[in-house]
């Protein structure tokens, strides 16, 4: 028989610390460690009872949920954490994604879910209930759209960019030229680079993405 699962239970509300404990220890294949309720404490009780899984809520007092997750990641990398919280905005998925959470489920989870997820994690594995995964993927599409928006913004001249300005405007490139009091000649090439750099094949698809990004406004 494997040896049983060893976990660590770390939840600042006294009652429902308890109540985890005593549901967890109904499965045979589970053993309780320790337990755990703040932030400070999940750290040093990590380390000091080596659990196969660290069940944790973020909400914990001294320091919060992430940072002790960041914490232990510099300790003791190879630590398996669940996280289990009443907490579902973006920012504290990804963050205790980031800080190396191996799975994401909330409460109110069904009793079979949590056991599940236990095991799936404790082998190696990862478990994001569907909630969490949709809100996940969704936050991290924004944060890498808006790392190209600045890669973007940052590879543009100020020339460029007002020349892009102008363009949403839809100035032809004479207009352009009185507007900056510049040559035609030298509109034309900030055009060519603003495409480039913007891999567009026309000025009317470079603007229809300059909007869509709030690049420009008109």
């Amino acid at each position: 028989m494997p040896d049983p699962i060893r976990i660590l239970v770390a939840d600042d509300h006294p009652v429902v610390r308890d109540g985890l404990i005593a549901m967890l220890g109904t499965q045979p294949d589970f053993q309780i460690a320790g337990s755990a309720s703040t932030g400070s404490e999940v750290v040093r009780r990590t380390v000091e009872l080596q659990p196969d899984i660290l069940l944790l809520d973020l909400e914990m007092p001294e320091i919060d949920g992430v940072e002790a997750l960041r914490q232990l990641r510099l300790i003791q990398p190879e630590i398996r954490v669940l996280v289990f919280t009443a907490f579902d905005t973006d920012e504290r998925i990804l963050g205790a994604v980031r800080a190396g959470a191996r799975g994401y489920l909330l409460k109110g989870a069904p009793r079979e879910e949590i056991f599940n997820a236990i095991r799936i994690v404790s082998q190696g594995g990862s478990l994001l209930q569907p909630v969490v995964a949709k809100k996940l993927i969704q936050r991290v599409a924004e944060v890498n759209q808006r790392e190209q928006n600045k890669g973007l913004i940052e590879s543009l001249t100020l020339r460029e960019e007002e020349v892009l300005q102008l363009l949403a405007r839809g100035m032809t490139n004479k207009e352009i030229a009185s507007e900056l009091v510049i040559t035609e000649r030298t509109v034309k090439f900030h055009v060519s680079s603003i495409l480039r750099k913007m891999e567009k094949g026309n000025r009317t698809e470079a603007v229809r993405t300059a909007v869509e990004l709030g690049l420009v406004k008109i």
